[in-house]
């Protein structure tokens, strides 16, 4: 399984008792829809592989009590605090047609309320404090913050996010 084909959940965060249970922190808006997963793929030296779950149990703050098959004590869990958890994209929850997850806007052309079609999303950037959008315009690539002030729309059946930038936000991209 390679990251393109999948989307981050979260990560483990630490280990919890003697017994191989982790706790983990998920960063999905609805923690209770992945208590029926069977496994998640995690990110070891940069490879994706599989692993199977005993339990995936929905904690308070979007935390997950998590056992792993063939990890039974603490050392053993050990070695997965820090690891990321991932699921294949197709796992991906069903949304209404006013929702939309952040990779689905790849491809999708950008149009400013003012200056019209700017350019297309090249790469959705996740950063931890906020997520942006890549774009190039006039040979330079520019990040527009992921907001609601600043994404007034999506229109997934035209394929168009709709924005109003902040005044020059352009502009300092453009400078040299």
């Amino acid at each position: 399984m390679n990251k393109e084909n999948c989307f981050q959940i979260g990560y483990i965060a630490k280990v919890h008792g003697l017994q191989g249970e982790v706790t983990a922190v998920l960063d999905v808006d609805y923690p209770e829809e992945y208590e029926d997963i069977e496994h998640v793929f995690l990110d070891k030296n940069n490879r994706l592989a599989p692993y199977f779950l005993e339990h995936f149990v929905s904690q308070p703050n979007g935390r997950v009590l998590a056992k792993f098959e063939g990890y039974d004590d603490k050392s053993a869990a050990e070695t997965l605090v820090g690891s990321v958890l991932y699921l294949p994209l197709k796992d991906l929850p069903n949304l209404d047609d006013d929702q939309y997850y952040y990779h689905e806007l790849v491809g999708f052309e950008v149009e400013d309320e003012s200056r019209g079609v700017i350019g297309s999303v090249q790469v959705i950037y996740d950063l931890q404090t906020q997520y942006l959008i890549g774009l190039d315009y006039q040979g330079k690539e520019v990040l527009i913050p992921i907001q609601d002030d600043i994404i007034l729309k999506v229109d997934k059946a035209a394929k168009k996010v709709f924005c109003r930038l902040p005044e020059g936000l352009l502009e300092i991209y453009l400078e040299e």
